[in-house]
């Protein structure tokens, strides 16, 4: 009998199954407990070992090789069928909810509280990431998007809340704005929709504005928040900033267009009760 193949150690996958999902070392990280540079030792100790590069190393993030891609899709599957295990003898059921980065951070996470006071028995996983998720590899029983429906053959996409886009900046820099064209006298901060164009045309606004870019929404809320210019954010996720304080909306008009937040289910979800529960609890959120 051949002797049996010798596993990588299990924190090597862990760091790299994290890594995957999230395509960053530092949100692995935070969600497996330990520094970043123990997760990048990690998953170079794992490419080491099995003779291969798994990512691609970007200055903002990182990119699943071929190799990795491949080594991704079956290792999630594992990891979910040991979790299913033991959320089986523990009575815990676990739901997975795939979301962006942006509205991670902007609007579930500080609402989620409220769901687990709800629901002590269910536990949630929060995969944040830009890519729409792939329910039949990554473990996914519901995720939330923004974008124009359809999302995919066999998906359902149900209208979370429609999209508002809001001119916000910091007390100081909104004071000296009393119309759009004075935007050009500061930074536009703009983010991976790139709708600043579109706002100002349809504003008469003319002229040349001064551009910084980000590849997320919530770093250039963050950047507004810093008073480092005006960022063109979704309604929602700039409302905890505005009711604070913390940002301040100078002008009246909104970009309105069909870039609405979406939820989105497998047509046959695989925990359906739990997709259930998880949607009734987010149409009640917005």
């Amino acid at each position: 009998m051949d002797a049996m193949v010798a596993l990588p150690p299990l924190n090597a996958l862990r760091a790299f199954e994290a890594s995957a999902r999230h395509l960053n070392f530092r949100l692995a990280a935070q969600e497996l407990g330990v520094t970043q540079g123990a997760v990048a030792q990690q998953v170079r100790g794992l490419e080491a070992r099995l003779g291969t590069p798994l990512f691609d190393r970007l200055p903002r993030g990182l990119r699943l090789t071929e190799a990795g891609r491949r080594f991704h899709a079956p290792l999630r599957r594992a990891f979910r069928l040991i979790e299913e295990a033991v959320e089986d003898l523990s009575g815990q059921r676990q739901i997975t909810l795939s979301v962006t980065p942006s509205f991670a951070s902007k609007w579930l996470v500080p609402r989620l509280g409220d769901f687990t006071a709800r629901h002590p028995d269910v536990s949630v996983q929060v995969d944040a990431r830009e890519r729409l998720a792939d329910f039949q590899t990554d473990g996914v029983d519901i995720a939330v998007r923004q974008g124009r429906a359809p999302f995919g053959d066999g998906l359902v996409a149900e209208p979370l809340f429609p999209t508002e886009f809001v001119v916000v900046g910091s007390p100081d820099l909104a004071a000296q704005v009393t119309s759009a064209q004075d935007l050009l006298a500061h930074v536009l901060l703009s983010d991976s929709h790139g709708l600043w164009p579109l706002f100002l045309e349809r504003a008469g606004v003319q002229g040349r504005p001064r551009m910084m870019n980000f590849s997320q929404t919530s770093l250039a809320i963050d950047a507004a928040v810093a008073g480092q210019g005006f960022a063109l954010a979704n309604a929602p996720l700039v409302a905890a900033e505005l009711t604070a304080g913390r940002l301040v909306q100078p002008l009246a008009q909104v970009l309105l267009d069909d870039l609405g937040f979406h939820i989105v289910t497998p047509r046959k979800p695989r925990q359906p009760d739990l997709a259930a529960l998880m949607r009734d609890w987010l149409r009640a959120q917005a």
